[in-house]
C-alpha cells in the first residue's frame, strides 16, 4: 500500500469514530490494527487534515481532512451499491479498491446511475453529493421509486433506501427485498403492492424508497414480470448483508 493509500485508510477510520462520536486514539488504534503507525499520524498533523491533543489522547478531523475523508467514505459506499445492487456479487475487496478513486464527476455519474442511494448495502449512510442536491439527470438512472409507477405495473426490486433498523425489519417482514417482483396494485388512500403473493399496504414514504429496476425505460403494465413468463432476470445478491462496516 503506497503513502497516499496508507493516509487515507486513517482518514477512513477517523470518518467512521466521527460517525461514532469517537475521538480517542485508542478507538483508531483498534480500527486500524496492528498496522497502525504514529508517522502516519504526524504526516496528517502536519498535513492540516488532523488535530490532536498535545498528549495524542484525542485526535480529530480538521475541515480539510473531513472534506478529504468524505470524498472517500462517498466513493467507498457508493461502489458497495454498485457492487452488490447492480452486478450481484461480492463488494467487500472491490469497494476498498475503488475508494482511492476520487474522482468527483466518476463518483456523482454511479450515484446517478444508481439513484442517489442514500445508506450502503451495511446500511450505513452515503454522504451526500452535489449531484444529490440537484437530483441531477445527467446520467439515465437505471431505477425508479415504487411510488413513481402507474397502477397495474410491476417491476424487479433494485434495492430498498432503509432509513433504519425498523424499516429493513419491517422490509424483511413483508418479504420485500432485492430481487423480488412487486406489482402496484393502488396508490390512494395509501399504497398497496403485491409482493410473494400477499397483498401489501405501505405509506408514500416507504413506497418512496423501494427502487425497481428501470430495464429499457420499461414496466409491464400486465403484472407479468418485464421478460414474460417465466424469463425473470433476477439479480443476484442480497443488499443488505451484514458484514465488517465501513
Amino acid at each position: 500500500m503506497n503513502n497516499k493509500s496508507e493516509s487515507e485508510e486513517y482518514l477512513e477510520v477517523l470518518w467512521r469514530m466521527k460517525e461514532r462520536k469517537q475521538d480517542s486514539i485508542d478507538s483508531l488504534k483498534k480500527g486500524i490494527g496492528e498496522d497502525f503507525n504514529n508517522n502516519i499520524i504526524d504526516k496528517l498533523v502536519n498535513d492540516g487534515q488532523v488535530s490532536a491533543s498535545d498528549s495524542k489522547s484525542k485526535i480529530n478531523l480538521t475541515d480539510k481532512g473531513e472534506d478529504h475523508a468524505r470524498k472517500i467514505i462517498r466513493a467507498h459506499r457508493l461502489a458497495e451499491k454498485l457492487i452488490c445492487d447492480a452486478l450481484g456479487v461480492d463488494f467487500d475487496a472491490g469497494a476498498c479498491e475503488f475508494e482511492h478513486i476520487i474522482n468527483t464527476d466518476l463518483i456523482d455519474s454511479i450515484c446517478t446511475m444508481l439513484g442517489h442511494p442514500k445508506v450502503c448495502p451495511h446500511g450505513n449512510p452515503i454522504p451526500e453529493g452535489e449531484c444529490c442536491k440537484r437530483a441531477a439527470k445527467t446520467v439515465r438512472s437505471s431505477v425508479t421509486a415504487l411510488s413513481e409507477l402507474a397502477v397495474g405495473m410491476s417491476g424487479t426490486v433494485a434495492y430498498v433506501n432503509y432509513s433504519d433498523d425498523i424499516q429493513l425489519n419491517k422490509m424483511d417482514t413483508l418479504k420485500i427485498k432485492t430481487g423480488g417482483v412487486i406489482k402496484l396494485l393502488q396508490k390512494s388512500p395509501s399504497y398497496v403492492v403485491s409482493c410473494e403473493g400477499a397483498d401489501v399496504a405501505l405509506d408514500y414514504n416507504v413506497a418512496s424508497s423501494i427502487f425497481l429496476w428501470n430495464h429499457g425505460g420499461q414496466f409491464n403494465p400486465g403484472g407479468e414480470n418485464m421478460f414474460g413468463p417465466g424469463k425473470l432476470r433476477r439479480k443476484r445478491g442480497f443488499g443488505f448483508m451484514r458484514r465488517k462496516s465501513v
